[in-house]
C-alpha cells in the first residue's frame, strides 16, 4: 500500500510572503482616488465635456450705459419690461422734447418703446416685452375725464403682463400718470377706468389682470 505523506502529517512547504512594492502602492492609490470620486458623485467619462462659459452678468441687469448727452429734441424716459416674471425699469431715449410735446405724443413714444424688441444686451439679461406691435394709443373721446388715453384694444382684453407694462410705464410718466395711476379706455364707448401700478403689479404682473382698476364717475 502506498501511503500519502501529507495524510500522515508530512510538513508542508511554506512560501515566503512578499511585501507590496511600488506597483502595489500605485494600485492602492488608484483605488482610493476612485472611491473618493464615487463618494462625491463624480462619474468618469472619456469624452471631454464643455459646460460653456460662465454667465457674464446678473439676470435683469444690463451693462451700464455710457454717459452721453441725449440728442437734441429727445428726452430720457423709463419703461417697464418683463424679466424673471416681474416688471423691471429700463431707461430709453426717445425723440420727443417733453417740454414742448403734449401728453399724447409722449404716450405714443413710450408705447413704441414698449413694442420694440429689447436689444442684444437686454435679451441676454432676460428682458422681454409682451406689448402687441399693432396696439395704438389716441386722445380721449368727447366727455372723457382729462388725461384719458384711448387704446385701439380694450385694456382688459390685453395680456395681463402687456397691460401691466403699459399701465406702469404711463403711471410713472409725469405728463401721463397721477398718483401711480393712469386713465385708459378702449376704442368703443365704454367709460375709461383708472388703472393702478402697485407693488403687486410689478412683482406679479401676470397674476393681477385688472391691476386694481377703478370705475370713474362720469
Amino acid at each position: 500500500m502506498i501511503r500519502s505523506e501529507r495524510a500522515y502529517g508530512a510538513p508542508r512547504t511554506v512560501r515566503p510572503v512578499r511585501t507590496p512594492g511600488r506597483a502595489g502602492a500605485a494600485l492602492a492609490a488608484v483605488v482610493a482616488c476612485a472611491a473618493l470620486a464615487a463618494g462625491c458623485g463624480i462619474r468618469s467619462t472619456s469624452v471631454p465635456v464643455d459646460a460653456g462659459a460662465a454667465p457674464s452678468r446678473m439676470p435683469c441687469r444690463t451693462a451700464p450705459a455710457q454717459e452721453t448727452l441725449p440728442p437734441a429734441e429727445s428726452v430720457s424716459v423709463r419703461i417697464h419690461l418683463v424679466c424673471a416674471s416681474q416688471l423691471v425699469t429700463v431707461e430709453r431715449t426717445v425723440e420727443v422734447d417733453a417740454s414742448r410735446s403734449d401728453p399724447l405724443l409722449i404716450a405714443q413714444a413710450l408705447l413704441s418703446e414698449l413694442q420694440a424688441e429689447p436689444d442684444a444686451d437686454e435679451r441676454r439679461a432676460g428682458f422681454s416685452t409682451d406689448v402687441p406691435v399693432a396696439l395704438r394709443v389716441s386722445a380721449a373721446h368727447k366727455g372723457d375725464p382729462e388725461g384719458t388715453l384711448r387704446l385701439t384694444e380694450q385694456p382688459d382684453d390685453l395680456p395681463a403682463e402687456a397691460l401691466a407694462q403699459v399701465v406702469c410705464t404711463y403711471a410713472d410718466s409725469e405728463p401721463l400718470g397721477s398718483g401711480g395711476s393712469v386713465l385708459l379706455g378702449g376704442p368703443g364707448n365704454y367709460a375709461p377706468r383708472g388703472y393702478l401700478c402697485t407693488t403687486d403689479t410689478k412683482t406679479r404682473p401676470g397674476d393681477v389682470p385688472t391691476l386694481g382698476a377703478l370705475e370713474l364717475d362720469r
